[in-house]
C-alpha cells in the first residue's frame, strides 16, 4: 500500500483503489474509496459545517494511522483498517486475503474488505465488511417492524418501504457510532462471523466512524455532522385528531366543534387522503371543500391547527401532469410503462431529487393549501410508496434509483421546509411517513406507517420509536391502535387501543389516527375521481369507543397536558444536542449493563420511565429500576433503584416512574 499525508488527510492508493480518511467532527473520522480517478465529491448525510479540523498522521515501516482525538485508524501493509478508542480495539475490517505474513485467518478464502464488483457498463456493486466483535450490541438503525432492538443478528433491508425507514447509523455498546454514507439500496447484515454491509450501486465507499465513552456523547458528535432537528412548535404538543378520512368541511368543522362543548383542548386535526380532485393537483375539492379559508380560520379561533395530508404521486389527468412530465419532474422508469403508482390511479411520482420538482410542488400546494391558513402538511408516501419496489427499474435526475433513492424522503421533507422557511415560517413541521439520515433537520416528525391493529405491532413499535431516536430522529410517533384491521365494534380493539395511547402520552406527539372497521359507509357518489368516491373509516374520536374509553383517554390527555412544558425541554434539549425524546435505558444509564438489555422499557427524557403494557388482559408487568430513588406517578411510592419491581397497570394506566 501506497500511503501519503495531504494536509490533515491521509491517502492510500493500492490496485486502483484510492482510500481517503480524514477528521470529520469530535472524536471521528470519515473514510472513502473509489475505484475511479477521483471521489464525486457528494457529501450525501455529512450536511454540516465542521470547521477547520486537525489530525495526526504517520507513516512508517509500510503502514500508517491517523488519530482524531480518541479515536484512531490503523492500517496494515495492505490497508486493513483497524479502529481504536484510547487504545482499546473497537472494529477491524474483515480481510481473508495472504499478504505475506502467516495469521490465525484463513488466507486462502480471497477474501478483501472493500469488495468492489464492477457492474457491466456502468458503476459498482460494493461489499464492506468488518470483523464481529462478540458481545457487542448495536442499535439504531432507523425503523424496521420488529420487535428487535439490538440489532446484532440482523440482517435488514436498506431500502424505504411503507412503515421501514432505513436510516444506516448504528450505537455500538462497545462506544463506536458507524453511520454508512450512502443513500444506495443495499443490505446491513450484523452477522456473529462478521457484519457486511452491501450497495447494489455506488460510486465510491462511503462512511463515517465516532468514539465516545457514552451513547449520549456519540449522539452529540453523530447529530453534530449530519444536523439536528428545530425547536418542536409547542402548540402541537397536545392532542392530535385524525382518521380514514374527514370527507367534507363540515366533518372536520362538526368535530372540532364537539371537542370544544366538551372541553377538550385539541391542538391539531388533520385532512386526509382524496380531499383533492385527483391525485398530483394538490388542491381541495371544491364540492366537499367549498370555503377552506373559512373553515381554517374557525378552527384558529377555537385554537386547533390543521395539517392537510399531500401525495408525490401525480396522476396523468392531473392538471399538472403534463407540465411535469415534459419539464422532467416525474421519476423516470427504465423500461416498459412509465408508472410508478397504480393506487386510485395511472400515477407517476414526483422526482423529490430534482430542485425544480421541489420547487413546484411546494408552489402548488402554497397557494393551494398554505395561503388558506393550513398549518403544517402530512407528507404521506413518502418512500415514496411504489407499486413494485423494482428499485432497479427507476431512475431519478441525480442517478439511478439503486443508487441513491433511500435519500428520497429527506428531499421530499427539504422541499416543504426550504418552501416554509421561505415564506417565513419558523416552526416548520411536516408529518412524514419515511426519512433517511438528517430528516430531523428539515423538521420531519415521522411516524411508523401503515401499521397493524396487533399488540404484536404495539411492540414492534417501542422498538422502532427507541431506535429511530438513536439513529437521529427525535421527533417520532404512531398511529394510536395501529392503522389497519381495527374493528370499533370488537372490544379487544378497544382494549388495545387504550393501551396505545396510554403509551403514545410518553413519545412526542399524542395522534389519533387508523382506518377502522367495519367498512360498511357508502361513498357519497359514483365518481371515479374526486372526494366523494373514496370510501371511509368509522369514527375515531375520544369518543367513538364508549363512555369507559373515553374517560380513560381523557384521564391520560390531562397527564400528557399537565407534563407539556417537560415535553417542551426536551424538544429543545433534541435540537440542542441531538438527544432523543424518547430513549433507550442506556442513554440514562450506561454503566448499568441491564439497561442495554431491555427493550421493553424505555426513559422519556431523562426523568420518566415509562413501561408500557404490550400484551392483551395483562394488569401486571415488572419494570427494572435503575440505581436511584424512583417515585410511581400515579400513587406516589417510592422505591429504591437497582432492583426489579412488580408495578400494577390497570386498564385506566401504565406504569411510570419519576426520577427523584
Amino acid at each position: 500500500m501506497l500511503y501519503t499525508k495531504e494536509g490533515n488527510r491521509l491517502i492510500a492508493r493500492r490496485q486502483g483503489e484510492t482510500l481517503w480518511i480524514e477528521p470529520w467532527g469530535r472524536n471521528a473520522l470519515r473514510v472513502r474509496s473509489t475505484m475511479n480517478n477521483s471521489f464525486t465529491g457528494n457529501e450525501w448525510a455529512l450536511t454540516e459545517e465542521i470547521g477547520v479540523q486537525s489530525a495526526e498522521i504517520v507513516i512508517a515501516d509500510g503502514k500508517a494511522s491517523i488519530t482524531n482525538g480518541k479515536i484512531r485508524a490503523e492500517l496494515n501493509e495492505v490497508g486493513v483498517i483497524t479502529y481504536y478508542k484510547d487504545s482499546v480495539k473497537i472494529l477491524r475490517e474483515y480481510y481473508r486475503c495472504y499478504y505475506g505474513t502467516i495469521s490465525r485467518e484463513s488466507s486462502c478464502l480471497k477474501l478483501v474488505a472493500r469488495n468492489y464488483k464492477p457492474i457491466i457498463g456502468g458503476d459498482y456493486q460494493l461489499t464492506m465488511r468488518f470483523e464481529s466483535n462478540d458481545g457487542e450490541k448495536l442499535f439504531g438503525m432507523g425503523q424496521y417492524q420488529q420487535p428487535y432492538m439490538d440489532m446484532k443478528g440482523c440482517v435488514l433491508e436498506l431500502a424505504q418501504r411503507n412503515s421501514q425507514s432505513s436510516i444506516p447509523f448504528a450505537l455500538s455498546s462497545l462506544g463506536y457510532g458507524f453511520l454508512w454514507n450512502n443513500p444506495a439500496v443495499g443490505s446491513a447484515s450484523f452477522g456473529k462471523n462478521y457484519t457486511e454491509w452491501h450497495a447494489q450501486a455506488t460510486k465510491e465507499m462511503d462512511y463515517w466512524i465516532t468514539a465516545e465513552d457514552t451513547p449520549r456523547q456519540i449522539t452529540e458528535n453523530y447529530t453534530a455532522v449530519v444536523g439536528r432537528a428545530p425547536v418542536m412548535r409547542s402548540d402541537v404538543l397536545g392532542l392530535w385528531q385524525c382518521k380514514l378520512r374527514y370527507r367534507t368541511q363540515d366533518e372536520v368543522l362538526s368535530v372540532a366543534r364537539k371537542y370544544k362543548e366538551l372541553n377538550i383542548p385539541l391542538d391539531v386535526i388533520v385532512i386526509d387522503f382524496f380531499h383533492w380532485t385527483r391525485q398530483g393537483d394538490w388542491q381541495f375539492d371544491p364540492e366537499f371543500w367549498p370555503d377552506p379559508k373559512a373553515m381554517v380560520a374557525e378552527l384558529h379561533a377555537m385554537g386547533t391547527k390543521v395539517v392537510v395530508s399531500v401525495w408525490p404521486s401525480v396522476d396523468r389527468k392531473s392538471i399538472n401532469f403534463g407540465e411535469m412530465y415534459d419539464r422532467g419532474l416525474l421519476i423516470r422508469t427504465e423500461r416498459g410503462t412509465i408508472e410508478t403508482y397504480d393506487y386510485q390511479g395511472d400515477c407517476v411520482e414526483v422526482d423529490t431529487t430534482n430542485p425544480e420538482a421541489r420547487e413546484f410542488i411546494w408552489e402548488k400546494c402554497k397557494k393551494n393549501y398554505y395561503d388558506y391558513g393550513i398549518d403544517m402538511f402530512w407528507l404521506d408516501n413518502a418512500e415514496p410508496d411504489l407499486a413494485v419496489y423494482d428499485y432497479d427499474n427507476y431512475r431519478y435526475s441525480i442517478g439511478p434509483a439503486l443508487e441513491v433513492s433511500n435519500i428520497y424522503p429527506r428531499l421530499y421533507a427539504k422541499a416543504f421546509y426550504d418552501g416554509e422557511k421561505k415564506d417565513g415560517n419558523q416552526d416548520v413541521l411536516s408529518l412524514v411517513r419515511c426519512g433517511w439520515v438528517g430528516s430531523q433537520k428539515y423538521g420531519a416528525l415521522l411516524w411508523s406507517g401503515d401499521v397493524q391493529s396487533t399488540f404484536e405491532s404495539l411492540k414492534d413499535q417501542v422498538a422502532a420509536g427507541l431506535n429511530m431516536g438513536v439513529a437521529g430522529i427525535p421527533w417520532w410517533t404512531t398511529d394510536i391502535g395501529g392503522f389497519m384491521c381495527g374493528d370499533v365494534t370488537d372490544p379487544a380493539f378497544v382494549h388495545l387501543l387504550m393501551r396505545w395511547y396510554e403509551f403514545a402520552v410518553f413519545t412526542p406527539v399524542l395522534r389519533m389516527h387508523g382506518d377502522r372497521d367495519p367498512h360498511n359507509i357508502a361513498t357519497f357518489n359514483d365518481k371515479d375521481f374526486g372526494g366523494g368516491y373514496l370510501p371511509t373509516g368509522q369514527p375515531n374520536e375520544l369518543w367513538s369507543y364508549g363512555d369507559e374509553a373515553m374517560g380513560i383517554m381523557k384521564k391520560n390527555l390531562d397527564l400528557r397536558l399537565s407534563i407539556r412544558p417537560y415535553i417542551e425541554k426536551l424538544a429543545k434539549e433534541a435540537h440542542e444536542s441531538g438527544m432523543p425524546m424518547m430513549r433507550a435505558m442506556f442513554y440514562e444509564f450506561p454503566e448499568d449493563k441491564k439497561c442495554w438489555e431491555l427493550s421493553d422499557q424505555y426513559m422519556f427524557g431523562a426523568k420518566y420511565l415509562v413501561a408500557p403494557i404490550l400484551y392483551a388482559d395483562t394488569y401486571e408487568r415488572e419494570v427494572y429500576l435503575p440505581a436511584g430513588k424512583w417515585q410511581d406517578i400515579r400513587d406516589h411510592r417510592q422505591y429504591e433503584g437497582g432492583q426489579t419491581i412488580k408495578a400494577a397497570a390497570p386498564i385506566d394506566s401504565i406504569p411510570v416512574f419519576e426520577r427523584i
